[in-house]
């Protein structure tokens, strides 16, 4: 029995559709922005699987950084312990996240980083024995799959069977020029009459929902708003972080910073799990105290994994580097270039780029849906071609590694107009 056959019995695979399914694609090998199969073919990673890989896959100087920390410490308890993995890569994440960020507690992944500041925000408050639980989220939004990131985000196919499970959220649409106002007096009514604990958001692209876009201006003036009304406010930059929106955090685009800023995916590279979340100094602060009560308990058995750590250093090592910003600005440029061919092509709905991402949402008969059949044409089509797209029902998008060429943006491009022949 082969690979496909035994993964076919034995395995359970994530968001997808069990039922007369084909057989999975077997990847023995990643090079670059490459994935190889093993019947020889290659096929451009061309949404960096699921977001997460930043500098193409087996990238020498990570390889090369985590290897080393794999012969001097894999793992360590991380209370009342700690290692220089774990505390340089505060230190750096600190040194490049908005200046009101103080502290980096660390977890898994990237519903585990959010979990985490939901919990940071309530307790906040509960240990001043104010009573504030009500959390105010976007409309379409997509936080995770644990019950506390199910819960602020969009009630969809992705959480229907648990909605009773869920607790209760104040959900409002994207801000707009039109809607802004109206927006502004609806959170400062309910800091008012309700007890409002945090706001959390997506800044400026909502990943799953669609890459779906919107002006940071307009989240800025929703921030300042909380702050008026001592709303905590938490980022989560899980897919947005790292260069993903040109510049190295998407809350770099804002004025007002959030309180919490919550991070995975790219932190290690695309390497190992990890997740971050960072938090202003005040929020620190209310769980300081002799009564033994107030602690934070929360805590994961992989937490600050010395290896995961050594390669999210390795990750922003590359980061740091000049060369990676010229990529992720030609990636920008090649994208808006796109755009602009091919924006008034019927059968689009709308074309948009953030940064390193362009998102296409095709017209159908269907309404936009993440179930929408599209998706496997869409799918299917591009793998014919040696490009893995991952589509959102009828949204499909590109969203590479920092790597890539002009050459293969060219042949992904080329690929999209010849499918929407």
């Amino acid at each position: 029995m082969g690979i496909a056959e035994k993964d076919k019995q034995f395995v359970w695979h994530p968001f997808t559709h069990q039922l007369n399914a084909k057989p999975n694609i077997n990847i023995v090998k990643g090079e670059g922005v490459y994935f190889f199969d093993d019947k020889g073919n290659k096929y451009i990673d061309a949404i960096s699987s699921w977001w997460v890989n930043l500098h193409g896959h087996c990238n020498s100087h990570i390889s090369k950084k985590v290897t080393e920390q794999l012969l001097q410490l894999e793992h360590s308890i991380f209370s009342d312990f700690t290692h220089a993995p774990a505390v340089t890569l505060a230190e750096r994440l600190l040194g490049n996240l908005p200046k009101n960020q103080s502290k980096i507690f660390y977890s898994d992944n990237g519903s585990t980083s959010v979990e985490v500041a939901l919990k940071m925000t309530l307790q906040y408050w509960h240990n001043q024995k104010i009573n504030k639980t009500l959390f105010i989220a976007f409309d379409n939004a997509y936080h995770g799959d644990t019950f506390g990131s199910m819960s602020v985000g969009a009630r969809n196919v992705f959480n229907n069977a648990f909605e009773n499970s869920l607790f209760n959220v104040a959900h409002i649409p994207l801000p707009t020029k039109e809607n802004i106002n109206e927006l502004k007096e609806l959170v400062t009514f309910w800091a008012q009459q309700h007890n409002v604990a945090g706001f959390i958001f997506e800044p400026l692209v909502q990943g799953a929902a669609g890459m779906l876009m919107y002006e940071a201006e307009y989240l800025d003036e929703l921030i300042s708003v909380c702050k008026e009304n001592k709303i905590i406010t938490i980022a989560d930059e899980v897919m947005t972080g790292f260069g993903r929106t040109g510049k190295f955090f998407a809350s770099d685009h804002l004025k007002n910073k959030p309180d919490i800023i919550c991070l995975s995916k790219g932190l290690t590279g695309g390497y190992m799990p990890l997740g971050v979340t960072s938090c202003a100094q005040y929020i620190y602060d209310a769980f300081l105290n002799e009564d033994k009560t107030k602690t934070f308990f929360h805590g994961h058995s992989y937490t600050a994994n010395p290896i995961s750590c050594c390669a999210a250093l390795a990750s922003l090592d590359l980061l740091e580097n000049e060369g990676t910003w010229e990529q992720i600005k030609m990636i920008e440029e090649q994208h808006l270039q796109f755009k602009l061919k091919i924006s008034d092509n019927s059968k689009f709905k709308d074309v948009r780029v953030k940064g390193t991402i362009i998102a296409f949402e095709l017209e159908t008969e269907e309404h936009t849906h993440y179930l929408n059949s599209a998706s496997q044409t869409i799918a299917e089509f591009f793998l014919q071609k040696g490009i893995l797209l991952r589509p959102l029902g009828n949204i499909f998008y590109v969203l590479p590694p920092y790597v890539i060429t002009k050459e293969e943006l060219a042949y992904i491009y080329s690929s999209i107009e010849e499918f929407l022949k």
